[in-house]
C-alpha cells in the first residue's frame, strides 16, 4: 500500500514548533512534535534541535512527502526562531535563505502555510513575549532550478504552499482517471477547451483571460486527453504549457513524464537545423543543462523565435495525427509555449484564433 507523507509547510512548522520550546521549556529531549493539521495531528520527528542563544534557537526536520515522487524527498527544513520583548504581533515569520519569494520580495509563505505555524506557535508564545520564526532552506535555492515555480512568480526558492498538509501519493491511473473525469465535467459546458500542462500553464491560460470554464489540467496525459476530448464532442483544444514540457509533442512524445521518455534538447537542435543554425549553435543547444538554458543559447544567438515558431506549429500537427490515430476524430489544436518565467515566445496561427473565440461571447439567440 502506498505511504502518505506531509507537505513542506507541516515540517517548517514542526521544526519552528521545536525550537520555540526549547527556548521556552530549556528541554532537550524532543526527538518528535505533534503538530495540528486543523483537521487532524501529525507526529513529526526532530532532525536536531540546539540552543543559540538564552532566547534563541534552531530546529531542523526532514521532509518526508510519503511515496510520492517529489524533489523535496529528504531536504532540511531549518527553523530559527528567538523570542524578544512584545511588538505588535506576537508571531512574526521571516524567509531565510533557500525559502523563495515573491516579485515584491514577500517570503513564499502562504495561507495555509501561515494558518499552521497561528495554530502551533500562537498557544505557545508568553503574552510578554513575540516569536520570530526564520524559515531556511539550505538546498531551497537549488532545488527551485528543477522546478516551474519562476513561470508564477516565487523567485529564489522554493515555497510554502498548498491546501492539506497531507502528502496523499496517487497512483499513475488515479491520476489519469482524476484529469478524464474533469475533463467530462468541463466539456459538458465548453466544447473549447483549454489544457494547461501543471500549475504554470493555468497561471498563463489566467493572465490571457481564458474562461475558467474551459480549463483542464491535463499532467503529462496529454495524448490520452486529446482523444478523450475527441470522443467527448469537443471542437478544439488550445494546448498551453511551458517549452520544455510541451515541445515533446513535437518528438511524438505524447506522455510528458521525464519517467517515461525525455528528448527535448534533440527535438530543439533537429527545429534549429531547419531553420538553418550553425554548428556552433546545435552544439550550444545539445550541451545545455537544461531546456531553459537551451532556449537562452537559441535567444543569445538569434534563432529562437524561428526554432519555437516552427515547433508550435509541428506540435499541433503531431497532436492532429495522434488524436486521428488513436480516436479517429479531428479537433482544431493550437498551441501556446512559455518560458521559466511565464512569458509567452510562441503560439500558431490556431491558437490566435482560439484564443478570440473563447473570448468573444456568443451571440444571443434572436
Amino acid at each position: 500500500m502506498a505511504r502518505t507523507g506531509y507537505t513542506l509547510p507541516v515540517f517548517a512548522v514542526a521544526a519552528a514548533k521545536a525550537a520555540l520550546i526549547h527556548v521556552i521549556e530549556k528541554s532537550d529531549n524532543l526527538n518528535a512534535i505533534a503538530v495540528d493539521l486543523i483537521s487532524e495531528t501529525a507526529e513529526i520527528p526532530i532532525h536536531q534541535l540546539a540552543r543559540l542563544e538564552s532566547n534563541s534557537a534552531l530546529g531542523i526536520t526532514l521532509s518526508d512527502p510519503g511515496d510520492n515522487l517529489d524533489l523535496t524527498r529528504d531536504t532540511p527544513i531549518w527553523a530559527w526562531v528567538k523570542l524578544a520583548p512584545r511588538e505588535k504581533q506576537p508571531l512574526v515569520l521571516e524567509g531565510g535563505e533557500g525559502l523563495g519569494k515573491s516579485s515584491t520580495g514577500k517570503a513564499a509563505i502562504y495561507k495555509f502555510a501561515r494558518q499552521l505555524f497561528d495554530a502551533n506557535l500562537l498557544p505557545l508564545i508568553p503574552e510578554d513575549k513575540t516569536a520570530i520564526a526564520r524559515i531556511i532552506l539550505p538546498q531551497g535555492r537549488q532545488l527551485a532550478k528543477r522546478t516551474s515555480n519562476e513561470a508564477f512568480g516565487i523567485l529564489e526558492g522554493l515555497a510554502l504552499l498548498g491546501t492539506s498538509g497531507i502528502s496523499q501519493p496517487l497512483s499513475a491511473a488515479d491520476h489519469l482517471e482524476e484529469f478524464r473525469h474533469q475533463l467530462q465535467e468541463t466539456v459538458q459546458h465548453s466544447a473549447d477547451l483549454v489544457f494547461c500542462l501543471g500549475n504554470n500553464g493555468l497561471q498563463v491560460a489566467n493572465r490571457l483571460q481564458l474562461p475558467e470554464t474551459a480549463i483542464v489540467q491535463t499532467g503529462n496525459w496529454i495524448g490520452a486527453l486529446l482523444v478523450e476530448a475527441g470522443l467527448r464532442g469537443a471542437k478544439s483544444v488550445l494546448l498551453v504549457g511551458y517549452q520544455g514540457k510541451l515541445i515533446k509533442l513535437a518528438g511524438g512524445i505524447f506522455n510528458t513524464s521525464s519517467h517515461i521518455a525525455d528528448a527535448k534538447l534533440e527535438i530543439l537542435s533537429a527545429a534549429a537545423v531547419s531553420v538553418g543554425a550553425d554548428i556552433p549553435t546545435l552544439q550550444a543547444v545539445l550541451n545545455a543543462p537544461s531546456a531553459d538554458r537551451a532556449y537562452h543559447e537559441l535567444v543569445k544567438r538569434g534563432f529562437a523565435d524561428p526554432v519555437f515558431a516552427q515547433l508550435a506549429e509541428k506540435i499541433s500537427e503531431n497532436a492532429q495525427q495522434y488524436l486521428r490515430k488513436y480516436g479517429d476524430r479531428t479537433l482544431e489544436i493550437g498551441t501556446v509555449l512559455f518560458d521559466r518565467r511565464g512569458k509567452i515566445i510562441a503560439q500558431n496561427a490556431t491558437a490566435k484564433q482560439l484564443q478570440e473565440r473563447m473570448k468573444t461571447p456568443p451571440p444571443h439567440p434572436s
